[in-house]
């Protein structure tokens, strides 16, 4: 539940493919609404849909990032029809009932251990993995989620927390969001192209996870990007936007 203002322009993905970016309800130019239980992520699927019907498309490319990939999997296990191709990059796995155990994102704190915040964001996330994480802890993580803690990095985390709505996240994933198992059997029978998009030191997604995902889709492909973390336009800007500019072609 942050505004598409956090996307940016995707890399530069503007410049070789339209881009609709919508805020979901109550963020960005979005209205928040009286009940802020409609913020919940199966409760926007038809946001979606009524976006497609104003822009008079008979079937539209969705792409999602990270817990949007929550939303864009309900939209294409409710409306098949209208999706012509999907894109999932670094996606979160809710909605489809994948879990990122500890020793996997454990395995991917380790590949960094050169760095010289490994030390800080080890300790941070064995006291998160253990239950007792406080709200340092999980500041602590921060660099991890990026492929490089740089100038461009920190400017996008704290850009971040003014495009979030705390309440409508919190609805987001209420009780009775998700049907992991209906949504798995609609997605196993969607034959249209999918591409998901998973960075190496991804510590929210890491690949093993995204790979699992994939295999959910009769028709798709994974790409893993070295050295990349959550937000892959940040970490290599010319192999993202080919990538996808080349699967949407």
């Amino acid at each position: 539940m942050q505004d598409s203002a956090y996307l940016g322009d995707l890399g530069g993905l503007s410049g070789s493919v339209r881009l609709i970016l919508l805020d979901p309800r109550g963020t960005g130019q979005s209205q928040a609404p009286d009940d802020i239980a409609s913020c919940r992520c199966d409760r926007l699927v038809d946001d979606v849909e009524v976006l497609r019907e104003h822009l008079d498309l008979d079937r539209i490319d969705v792409l999602a990032h990270s817990a949007g990939a929550n939303l864009a999997a309900l939209y294409t296990a409710r409306y098949p029809e209208r999706v012509s191709k999907l894109v999932l990059v670094t996606p979160s796995t809710i909605a489809v009932g994948i879990t990122a155990g500890s020793e996997v994102r454990r395995e991917v704190i380790r590949r960094r251990q050169g760095e010289p915040l490994f030390a800080q964001v080890s300790a941070a996330f064995e006291a998160i993995a253990a239950g007792h994480g406080t709200d340092g802890d999980w500041e602590a993580i921060v660099p991890f989620t990026y492929g490089r803690w740089d100038a461009a990095a920190r400017a996008h985390h704290a850009a971040g927390k003014q495009h979030r709505n705390a309440a409508a996240a919190a609805a987001f994933r209420a009780e009775g969001a998700f049907d992991p198992d209906a949504t798995r059997a609609a997605l196993a029978t969607f034959s249209a192209p999918v591409l998901l998009l998973a960075g190496e030191l991804d510590l929210a997604g890491p690949p093993p996870v995204v790979a699992e995902f994939a295999g959910l889709f009769p028709n798709a492909t994974l790409n893993i990007l070295a050295g990349g973390g959550h937000c892959l336009w940040l970490d290599n800007p010319a192999w993202f936007t080919e990538t996808i500019a080349a699967f949407l072609a």
